[in-house]
C-alpha cells in the first residue's frame, strides 16, 4: 500500500512537474515545437502517397450519391462543375477536371458552391419591409413582383428624362439602378439587359463583376 501511495504521490508530481513545462514553454521550444509540425504537414513529398486515404475518406461523406455535371453560373467562364447529390440535396462539389477552361480549378465563388447553397441564412422566401417599418414580412411572389413593377413604372414615369440640358435627344432615366445576380446565367442577363435598356435605365451592374 505504501509502495503504491508512493508511485500515486510520484506520478502526481510527475503530472505537476508537466504542466508546468508546458506553462513555461520557452521561445526557443516554441519555436522548435512549430517548427516540427509544420515539417510533418507535407507528407506526401516524404514519399508517402496519400492518394488511397483520401480517396477513402471521400468515399464516406459520397456514399450513395448521385453524381451530376452542372455549370457555374456565377460568371460567363461557365465552368463545369461536378454535383454530388442524395435524396435531393446538394452533398459536395469540386471541379471538372476534364473541363478545358478550368481543368478541375475553381474560384472562390465556385468553391463556395456548397456552402452557400445549404446555408440556414439563405433566403428561399421573398421578404418586404414597409415604408418606415422594422420588420421584415414574408410575402409571395405575385405580391412582390407587381409591387415592383409598380414602383418602377412610377419612378420612370416621373424622372424620365427626353433631352439633356444640351438639348441632346437622350431617353433614358437615371434613377433606377440595377445590379444583376451572379447566379443569372448568360441568357438570363441579356434579357435583363434588354429589357433596363429599352426602359431607359442606364445605371447597371453585375454581381460577379464586383
Amino acid at each position: 500500500m505504501q509502495g503504491n501511495d508512493r508511485e500515486g504521490k510520484s506520478g502526481d508530481s510527475n503530472h505537476q512537474l508537466h504542466k508546468e513545462d508546458v506553462m513555461k514553454v520557452t521561445r526557443r521550444r516554441f519555436l522548435q515545437i512549430a517548427g516540427l509540425s509544420i515539417a510533418s504537414i507535407p507528407l506526401a513529398r516524404l514519399g508517402l502517397n496519400l492518394k488511397s486515404l483520401e480517396a477513402y475518406a471521400a468515399g464516406f461523406k459520397l456514399e450513395g450519391t448521385k453524381e451530376v455535371i452542372s455549370i457555374c453560373g456565377f460568371c460567363s467562364c461557365g465552368c463545369n462543375i461536378i454535383m454530388h447529390v442524395k435524396d435531393g440535396r446538394l452533398i459536395s462539389s469540386e471541379g471538372d477536371p476534364d473541363y478545358p477552361v478550368s481543368e478541375g480549378a475553381l474560384c472562390a465563388k465556385g468553391a463556395a458552391f456548397t456552402s452557400m447553397h445549404n446555408n440556414d441564412h439563405r433566403l428561399q422566401k421573398p421578404k418586404y419591409r414597409a415604408p418606415g417599418g422594422d420588420k421584415w414580412e414574408e410575402k409571395d411572389w405575385d405580391f412582390v413582383l407587381d409591387r415592383i413593377a409598380k414602383r418602377v413604372k412610377e419612378t420612370r414615369d416621373k424622372d424620365f428624362m427626353l433631352k439633356n440640358a444640351k438639348g441632346q435627344q437622350v431617353n433614358r432615366v437615371e434613377s433606377l439602378f440595377q445590379l444583376g445576380s451572379s447566379q443569372m446565367d448568360n441568357e438570363e442577363c441579356s434579357l435583363a439587359h434588354q429589357m433596363l435598356r429599352g426602359l431607359g435605365v442606364v445605371h447597371m451592374d453585375h454581381q460577379a463583376r464586383v
